[in-house]
């Protein structure tokens, strides 16, 4: 049987096959039952602490109610902080001293999709042990819950984005630094999501004049169109209204992409790049280094490596990242997709803080988005899925690996090649980057007919 948990949570179409109030109450169950840490040091032991959140989409009331019905019935007590983002959520199960917390979203997916993700005390992701131990506690017996005094109670945290908010603020500027984003005029676009009162009211409170966009969520209409998958509307807003430059989140607002005054998209590769100077510069960046996948642009590694920084690479995957930036003590890290970790103010990507010290950087230099984010040059990088009938064959395939050592060569260090498998299916990734979006195509295709060909 497959694992339920994927790389972040357990997600699906809501009230569909997997994810029903159920199921909800199951998992949050024995989530309340692993990873409960009631004990004190003195011996005693008190009731379990959850820390509840969710992002606005319909769903997400129902799936709540069930959230918190698991938990209470395992013995937890239940804080409900409402919409807020899931990096809000991971700061105040760390603020509270709780034992583990769960927010309800599917982040950056349609409507319909909704998703649980849990936190273990500190606000971390879980590893994969311990989500194994909450999939074979799924369906407890009955005798095993408490009755009584022994029943979880439930709390609302009115207060919850206040709290967040300033934490935000707090860890804006590098350095530690006091930031004051005054004369700076940003269009946020907040995807009808969970930060569509949180990001505009940090950004004012930071001293930026901001024009919200997307930011009346009715539980029908997150990511609809807009948010970070979709950043046609605010490019045309940033140049309408004469913006310094826009930020745009995801539904759960643990992304942050960028578009600069002229409507030219700034990714996730350029605002790592533009962070990481700021941090060195602050003598912030530990060991000169900035953690990335391996889908980040040859462009981010050429900036890098002409600044002296050290780009340590990552399977694909936020979790991925965040494991090595524990593992070499690092401070940052994060996707080409704008999902960027700053492990010395959050456990998890944070796409308002990541907002925060992108402006910042802009505030105290002076200089506009497409100076500070012009230290990369994006190099035309060009994906192709190719169906195999077995992905280890071609990994084990000499024809591959010469094709690719012929195609590395004819590219020297003007480009690269990336052949990854796919995780769930009979895929791989043909990945080329090249100096020019013809010869990366080309190159693509080339390798793709050798990888087909492969039986």
């Amino acid at each position: 049987m497959p694992r339920l948990f994927g790389t972040d949570g357990v997600r699906g179409l809501a009230n569909g096959e997997l994810l029903t109030p159920e199921f909800a109450v199951g998992v949050c169950a024995s989530a309340a039952r692993t990873l409960s840490n009631g004990r004190q040091p003195d011996g005693t032991v008190r009731r379990p602490v959850a820390v509840v959140g969710r992002d606005p989409r319909a769903s997400g009331e129902m799936l709540e109610a069930a959230v918190v019905a698991g938990l209470t019935s395992a013995g937890a007590d239940a804080i409900r902080v409402g919409v807020l983002p899931t990096p809000g959520v991971a700061h105040l199960v760390a603020e509270a001293g709780a034992d583990l917390g769960v927010m309800i979203s599917a982040s950056h997916n349609p409507m319909p999709d909704n998703g649980i993700k849990l936190f273990a005390a500190g606000g971390h992701k879980l590893p994969d042990d311990l989500e194994d131990a909450i999939e074979r506690g799924l369906g407890a017996p009955a005798a095993d819950r408490p009755t009584g005094d022994g029943i979880g109670r439930v709390w609302d945290a009115p207060d919850a984005t206040d709290v967040y908010v300033g934490h935000l603020l707090g860890a804006a500027g590098a350095g530690g630094e006091d930031v004051s984003l005054s004369g700076l005029r940003v269009v946020v676009d907040c995807a009808h999501g969970a930060a569509s009162l949180a990001a505009p009211e940090a950004y004012r409170q930071a001293g930026a004049e901001v024009l919200a966009l997307h930011a009346e969520p009715d539980g029908l209409n997150i990511n609809d169109g807009v948010g970070s998958t979709h950043l046609g509307p605010l490019r045309h807003a940033v140049v309408e209204n004469g913006a310094d430059l826009g930020i745009a989140h995801d539904g759960d607002a643990d992304r942050c992409l960028a578009v600069d005054a002229a409507g030219t998209v700034v990714d996730g590769d350029q605002i790592m790049a533009v962070l990481a100077l700021a941090m060195r510069d602050a003598g912030e960046l530990a060991h000169d280094t900035l953690v990335a996948t391996v889908m980040s642009n040859l462009g981010l590694h050429l900036a890098m490596r002409e600044a002296g920084i050290i780009l340590d690479t990552t399977k694909v995957g936020d979790r991925y990242v965040l494991e090595r930036l524990r593992e070499g003590g690092f401070s940052l890290g994060g996707e080409q997709s704008g999902h960027v970790v700053l492990p010395g103010h959050a456990t998890t990507g944070d796409g308002l803080l990541t907002a925060l010290r992108l402006m910042s950087r802009m505030a105290s230099t002076g200089s506009s988005l497409a100076e500070l984010a012009g230290v990369v040059t994006v190099l035309p990088q060009v994906l192709q899925n190719v169906a195999v009938a077995d992905k280890d064959a071609v990994a084990g395939s000499a024809e591959v690996a010469e094709a690719v050592a012929k195609a590395e060569a004819e590219l020297g260090e003007t480009g690269r090649v990336l052949l990854r498998p796919s995780g769930t299916e009979q895929l791989v990734r043909v990945m080329v980057e090249a100096p020019t979006e013809d010869e990366a195509r080309s190159t693509a295709a080339r390798l793709a007919e050798v990888v087909a060909a492969v039986r």
